[in-house]
């Protein structure tokens, strides 16, 4: 099942339309000097923050290497910049995350696992889902032994509305396979990214 909106896509005539509206309804003129190219950019920038509607993140581990010398241990990508937005209030959510796996005889290349996290962090999203996303996408296609995924994430919805709450990090995981029955397993994983639960 896909995560891509099921509508038909509006033109971009009819997007900068919209932004021309919220400008209105914000109080503004949309045709002043200022404010003119504005429509323009706010696309612009949302096919950016919104490219991962475009992408596979399957697609990005199916290539995978067994030439290995039979390596079985953890493989742990950590502190991955991410940026993302939330489905809520469309406001940024700025973060790291922390991704890792115990191979079961294939191993993938480093920057396809940031390429997974690229793929649904530029959507509109809740970290919850996002961290679930990750792992079960990894699980399924490489199939290992098991699967973490931590996040962390700033949400400028609560920091710049709201309840106004700076310095706020919220913190998700996803634990799979022998990450989340084996407790050796788990607490190293835990413990090479540095979130200590006990």
């Amino acid at each position: 099942m896909s995560d891509a909106p099921v509508n038909s896509k509006p033109t971009r005539d009819q997007a900068e339309a919209a932004v021309r509206t919220l400008l209105s309804w914000a109080g503004d003129d949309p045709s002043r000097e200022g404010l003119i190219d504005t429509p323009k950019r706010v696309v612009k920038a949302y096919e950016e923050w919104f490219a991962g509607y475009l992408m596979d993140p399957s697609e990005y581990l199916k290539r995978t290497f067994e030439e290995v010398e039979g390596y079985d241990e953890m493989i742990v990508l950590r502190d991955i910049p991410y940026e993302s937005h939330c489905e809520h209030h469309l406001a940024p959510i700025i973060g790291k995350a922390h991704i890792g796996y115990l191979p079961n005889g294939r191993v993938v290349g480093i920057s396809k696992l940031a390429r997974v996290l690229e793929a649904y962090a530029k959507r509109l999203q809740v970290q919850e889902k996002m961290t679930s996303q990750i792992a079960h996408v990894i699980q399924e296609v490489l199939q290992p032994l098991g699967v973490g995924v931590v996040i962390e994430g700033s949400h400028e919805c609560m920091t710049t509305r709201g309840v106004h709450k700076r310095g706020v990090g919220m913190i998700t995981s996803t634990l799979l396979g022998q990450f989340r029955d084996d407790p050796h397993t788990r607490a190293e994983f835990l413990q090479f990214v540095g979130v200590d639960r006990r």
